[in-house]
């Protein structure tokens, strides 16, 4: 880091800080920030709170934190319930275990979602993997898409080079499908390899396409090779 730094910052409990430039700060319980962040490692522990930007190596929040600003760094972990009221831009990895809220964009070369996530806009990565329940304002790019539905999700677009929509699976599941049905819903996906399943979209086009179970797709535009499942709705199909 650069002169200027600080030393650690570390709140137990209540307490409140300026902002500024740390190597290390750690929020235990409801420590307030006013300012700007910048660290080589920021730890939120509990309900903290950050008045401003937060530019970091390595992030984690734990608990309930929230960044009333825009993250930028390298490495994020979401686990419990975080929000960003702004973007996120990382040059690795953002990995979010639970519930988290992004405000604005979010961008990562690697981002896995475990739980329930909302980005306010677009969401760019080379490999995206979601486990569970997202919203999406915006487009969703990257060149590997998997994703395994645990709740109806939603999606402006979609696109990449293979894209993977899975329902869930299990018997419990199957059980109450008919009362509680779970959806990928999406106005255009687009991509090379496609496999979609529980998925409602208004276009899908790809070069070999495959339209599994529960999905309803009002059209499908392909190239190569197209294969429909018996239980899929498709109203209009156009080899281009």
């Amino acid at each position: 880091m650069k002169s200027g730094i600080k030393g650690n910052l570390t709140i137990n409990g209540y307490g409140s800080s300026n902002g500024g430039h740390f190597e290390q700060v750690k929020l235990n319980g409801r420590g307030i920030v006013n300012g700007n962040i910048e660290c080589v490692r920021f730890e939120c522990n509990g309900s903290g709170t950050v008045h401003g930007h937060l530019k970091m190596q390595d992030a984690k929040i734990s608990g309930s934190g929230k960044v009333k600003g825009a993250v930028e760094g390298n490495d994020f972990v979401i686990e419990g319930h975080g929000s960003v009221s702004d973007s996120v831009s990382l040059t690795n990895k953002m990995k979010l275990s639970g519930s988290g809220k992004i405000g604005g964009s979010l961008k990562a070369d690697e981002i896995k979602i475990n739980g329930k996530a909302t980005i306010a806009n677009d969401c760019e990565a080379e490999t995206f993997k979601a486990d569970g329940q997202f919203t999406i304002g915006g487009l969703l790019s990257a060149d590997h898409i998997d994703i395994r539905l645990y709740g109806d999700s939603s999606v402006t677009e979609m696109g990449g080079q293979s894209i993977k929509v899975k329902g869930k699976k299990g018997r419990f599941f199957h059980l109450f499908k008919a009362f509680f049905p779970v959806k990928l819903t999406v106005k255009l996906i687009e991509g090379d390899d496609l496999e979609l399943e529980s998925t409602k979209a208004d276009v899908v086009r790809g070069n070999n396409v495959t339209i599994g179970p529960d999905c309803e797709i009002d059209l499908v535009e392909y190239q190569g090779t197209l294969h429909q499942d018996d239980n899929a709705k498709v109203r209009e199909i156009k080899k281009i």
